[in-house]
């Protein structure tokens, strides 16, 4: 096909995906913004943090905990403001039930971590120094105890971390922190929200310009380098999977596919990060001019599955339901053995966590969890189907925080 053949089929394909994505909502203006750091963006200031550890001690003491202590990975951002990294030196935050927490870090580490974290009070030590030994000296000061109670543990935390911990403080019960920690991030602030909504207006924005631009003969890993870019230009680093044809059958993709033909289906799932936070959406189209009658009933059955439990949700709805409600429209209309993961999942600062929309969890849906919804059809050696859109929990029900794709 000739250059000016293949710029007119990308015009129509990107004409064609944005009819689909209508919704009865009006399109979010913030999704055209090109320089997101000219915008007013919500900030995550001290106040935030001071809420998030007030938490975390009410926690403890729910629990009945005395310490909770948390290595760099997600947790210790969420409640620090800052990650500086895991190497093979120990960081540790150590939060108390009551008073004031504490880091221990290298001695060389200190001025970095007091710039950029809510903790004020930092304990160095040198490399000589066993820094586990410090953290006993810390525990016995923050505490007020000698040598018993237990200890809430991050559960990233290194193995060989834990085994130190337990030489360094053998009077002392060490617990996982996941339920406290869980607890903690799965209902988001207002501040968490509008972040949230920021990196999915983005990644829209971007997933629409790299729709425009395929044409035939590119390929899988060069349409994601171009959504990649396409994020970066606006602001936000993200990226994710692109697979044509068959390849979208296989639900995280694999090996990269052949080039892109015309007539063929064309998926996207990616997300973007903004001020911690990351968005999650997948769109799946069809390149071409003509959808077939196949693709266009799988593509409507995966739809009807996701209204339907877009529309059970409520505050009190149980995850499990969430899964069932989607799945029983799949299984009704023959599909079912193609529907092979989860409904979905949590969305936050980590891209999966807490809560999964799946069966055999009887957690109940609160307002303010962020979650997604992405029912798939996945037929091996033709094509798969997913939509996914990120939603909010209120009093009343889902909210679509992402823009719907619309029946073909």
């Amino acid at each position: 096909m000739r250059r000016r053949e293949l710029m007119a089929a990308g015009a129509a394909v990107i004409a064609d995906w944005r009819l689909r994505i209508a919704d009865s909502s009006p399109p979010n203006p913030k999704s055209t913004i090109r320089n997101p750091q000219s915008a007013q963006e919500p900030s995550l200031g001290p106040e935030v943090f001071q809420r998030r550890l007030e938490r975390a001690r009410a926690e403890l003491q729910a629990r009945r905990l005395d310490l909770l202590i948390a290595t760099p990975g997600t947790n210790y951002e969420y409640l620090t403001g800052y990650n500086p990294g895991r190497s093979e030196r120990l960081i540790a935050l150590l939060l108390p039930v009551a008073g004031a927490p504490a880091v221990v870090c290298p001695a060389f580490e200190v001025e970095r971590i007091k710039r950029h974290s809510a903790i004020t009070e930092l304990h160095g030590w040198d490399e000589q120094d066993d820094p586990h030994t410090l953290v006993r000296d810390t525990v016995r000061r923050l505490t007020s105890r000698s040598g018993s109670g237990t200890i809430a543990l991050e559960s990233s935390t290194a193995y060989q971390t834990f085994l130190r911990l337990g030489r360094a403080l053998p009077g002392w019960k060490f617990v996982d922190a996941a339920p406290l920690t869980e607890r903690l991030r799965v209902i988001k602030s207002p501040e968490e929200v509008a972040l949230l909504r920021r990196a999915i207006a983005i990644t829209q924005d971007a997933m629409a310009a790299t729709f425009a631009q395929l044409a035939v003969g590119t390929s899988e890993v060069q349409v994601a380098q171009a959504l990649s870019r396409e994020m970066e230009q606006r602001g936000a680093p993200g990226g994710g999977l692109v697979q044509f044809g068959p390849s979208s059958a296989l639900p995280h993709g694999g090996p990269a596919g052949p080039v892109l033909a015309r007539e063929a289906v064309v998926l996207i799932d990616c997300g973007c990060r903004v001020g911690g936070y990351t968005s999650d959406i997948t769109r799946t189209i069809w390149f071409g001019d003509h959808p077939s009658d196949e693709f266009r009933n799988v593509f409507n059955l995966v739809h009807d599955a996701q209204t339907a439990a877009m529309e059970l949700g409520r505050p009190g709805t149980p995850c499990e339901e969430m899964d069932r409600a989607a799945r029983k429209v799949i299984t009704a209309a023959g599909s079912g053995p193609f529907f092979t993961h989860r409904l979905g999942h949590g969305l936050g600062m980590d891209g999966h966590e807490p809560e999964y929309l799946v069966e055999g969890n009887k957690t109940r849906l609160e307002p303010a969890m962020v979650f997604t919804i992405e029912p798939g059809i996945y037929q091996l050696g033709k094509f798969g189907v997913r939509i996914e859109d990120d939603c909010l929990m209120t009093e009343s029900g889902v909210e679509v925080l992402s823009q719907r794709a619309s029946k073909l």
